[in-house]
């Protein structure tokens, strides 16, 4: 991608948690994390995607990531998971092993084998280690022959200082710079149905495959975060889960990873809704939408495998005036053809979530917003009530990203619907708010009544 680059904004130290199904490595992961970061689940292979998060440890900042749990007869995505996990190790700078103090299962023994040769950055963390009669079995575990072994419990937080400690033990912090620069970014949630490619195109942003791109629906179930830089601005991408129907969500597990993806909309400043440019719109993305708009989000229609499609005659003007017809909500919002598999479009893509953000930055100041007021009731007066003439004195901007603008006018109650949509539109299109979702509130001034 011209003139993109990868980021990583941590201290530079990278901690990744590893080991088999459901020993707790999610549990641990949002312990240190300090909140329920990645979805934890009795159902084993629940994590897949590996799942990064900054995190405090001993006063120190580091990333922790949180893996794919290792199974000896994985097929399909679990396959793809345990070598993504295996890959991992090469770059992290400590690897915190996880058994269960319970059970020690063929599993752990395979892959104790395959992460022996990082054995001088790893510790043994043995987990549900939460009575005396446990602790007593901790002592086993020191003939696997590592030299760094503790007994934590990762629900109770149990242990958690003294494996903080033997990290600090560890890691060599006092040659690593903990001051991280605060630096702007510009947030983008990837939504959209399951198999329409988000996972593929955060890959191609980031420049690195941190999402496993599978043609099996579902496969991301955690929010799978990235950084890159494109032409001097920083951005963090975030990849979601495919949101399906409801009634076709079923699992658990499926339920909290839509939930999770929804909630990326409210951390987000600009919605990328991923369409396949064969399927078309559906009424999926309809809802997708309309909760970016409903909290004043900025939003682009990203129709992606477009390689497949644009040959076919006025396709795009065609999807175009769908989207205007069957999702008016939605007409403000540019419309961006894309392949996330060749990289085409994306130079395009870039720019128009630059510029949407910026419109959803912009402040306009009072007296220009009372100017284009004054114009447009002298152009076009309120209409007359029962009480007489509505009238509006004067507005203001009261907020960006999401935009806000407040008229003041002598009467609420009843205000003609369509003469404030006649001073949203105008707005939207005089004061440089053309691709992003606006609100327009009444307020009457001082001395009237309700």
């Amino acid at each position: 991608m011209n003139g993109s680059t990868s980021y990583n904004n941590s201290s530079g130290i990278k901690i990744a948690i590893v080991g088999r199904p459901n020993v707790g490595k999610s549990t641990l992961f949002n312990r240190l994390v300090g909140r329920r970061r990645a979805i934890t689940d009795p159902t084993p292979g629940v994590t897949r995607d590996a799942v990064h998060e900054p995190a405090v440890i001993a006063d120190h900042a580091v990333e922790l990531i949180d893996t794919g749990g290792y199974r000896v007869d994985a097929v399909d995505i679990e396959s793809l998971v345990r070598e993504k996990s295996l890959a991992l190790l090469e770059e992290v700078d400590l690897v915190l092993l996880m058994l269960d103090i319970n059970e020690y299962t063929p599993e752990d023994e395979e892959f104790v084998e395959k992460v022996r040769t990082y054995t001088d950055r790893l510790i043994v963390v043995v987990n549900k280690v939460d009575n005396q009669q446990r602790e007593g079995l901790l002592w086993d575990f020191y003939s696997l022959g590592f030299e760094h072994v503790v007994g934590i419990s990762a629900a109770h937080g149990t242990g958690i200082d003294d494996l903080e400690e033997k990290i600090e033990e560890v890691i060599d912090f006092s040659a690593i710079d903990d001051e991280v620069e605060d630096e702007p970014y510009i947030r983008i949630a990837v939504l959209g149905k399951p198999n329409t490619g988000k996972s593929t195109l955060s890959n191609y942003l980031i420049g690195s495959e941190s999402s496993i791109v599978s043609e099996i629906p579902g496969t991301t179930r955690d929010v799978i975060e990235g950084r890159f830089r494109h032409r001097g601005t920083l951005f963090q991408v975030m990849d979601t889960a495919g949101i399906r129907r409801k009634k076709k969500v079923q699992e658990s597990v499926e339920y909290y990873s839509v939930n999770r993806a929804f909630k990326t909309i409210e951390v987000s400043d600009v919605v990328l809704l991923l369409i396949d440019a064969e399927e078309g719109l559906t009424d999926q993305d309809k809802k997708i939408a309309q909760q970016a708009v409903k909290r004043g989000k900025g939003i682009l229609i990203v129709l992606n495998k477009w390689d497949k499609v644009k040959e076919m005659p006025n396709q795009m003007q065609a999807i175009q005036d769908r989207v205007r017809y069957v999702f008016p909500i939605l007409s403000f919002a540019p419309t961006v053809p894309i392949s996330a598999k060749t990289g085409e479009g994306i130079e395009k893509l870039l720019s128009n979530v630059y510029s949407v953000w910026k419109q959803l930055n912009r402040r306009i100041e009072t007296p220009v917003v009372n100017e284009l007021i004054q114009d447009l009731t002298e152009h076009l007066q309120p209409p007359r009530g029962t009480q007489g003439h509505f009238k509006v004195y004067y507005a203001t901007q009261v907020g960006s990203s999401p935009v806000r603008f407040l008229i003041f006018v002598n009467r609420k109650k009843g205000f003609p619907k369509s003469y404030v949509q006649y001073l949203t539109n105008s707005i939207r299109k005089e004061l440089g708010f053309t691709n992003v979702p606006i609100t327009v509130d009444l307020r009457e001034r001082s001395g009237h009544q309700t």
